[in-house]
């Protein structure tokens, strides 16, 4: 250990000036909090790998360190030998997550649709034109720019997202935004069609 802080304002400060090659970061601290800190931390030239120790294990806790720039969360129950493996292993420039974390992780995969399979039996009343349109409302398209992408006109667009909220049985389009999530019919970072 080269160095220990007890804020984030501080380990900043000690990371910048020690260059350490891992920094265990805390997500609950006093002024900013962990995952703040990782974000301005990885916004630093030659900034140093991020192992987020905690006994935080849930998914949201999970996601926002990682997009952070973390290279690892792993949970503080640990005995003393595997944080230190864990060290060397984001040292070594691996990813790692705790065995309880991907566990969680995977099982929410598995619920998912397999790639290429039929689409989910909530959207099988929608036509195939229907479901490509809710795929780009899905991905943040307004109705212009879906015409755009589909070369049709916006009324065709709308009349499309009308009937689709109809057929589901939605209110809005977040609402059409959140189903396509749900039966995993785009992805987080899915881009817009090209």
């Amino acid at each position: 250990m080269v160095g220990e802080a007890g804020d984030e304002t501080e380990a900043l400060s000690l990371a910048r000036e020690l260059s350490p090659d891992v920094v265990l970061m805390n997500i609950r601290m006093p002024k900013l909090d962990g995952l703040d800190a990782t974000r301005r931390l990885m916004a630093t030239d030659g900034a140093p790998l991020v192992l987020v120790p905690t006994t935080f294990d849930a998914d949201e806790y999970v996601y926002a360190a990682m997009k952070a720039g973390a290279s690892g969360f792993l949970l503080k129950d640990v005995r003393a030998e595997q944080l230190a493996e864990a060290v060397r292993t984001v040292a070594a420039g691996e990813t790692l997550l705790a065995p309880a974390v991907t566990r969680r992780l995977v099982e929410r995969f598995m619920r998912r649709p397999p790639p290429g399979e039929q689409r989910p039996e909530r959207l099988s009343e929608l036509s195939d034109r229907e479901l490509e349109v809710l795929k780009l409302v899905a991905q943040g398209l307004s109705n212009r720019e879906i015409a755009g992408t589909l070369y049709v006109s916006e009324a065709t667009v709308k009349t499309h997202v009308t009937r689709v909220l109809a057929k589901l049985d939605l209110r809005d389009r977040v609402q059409a935004v959140v189903l396509a999530y749900e039966c995993g019919l785009v992805e987080p970072g899915d881009g817009a069609a090209a």
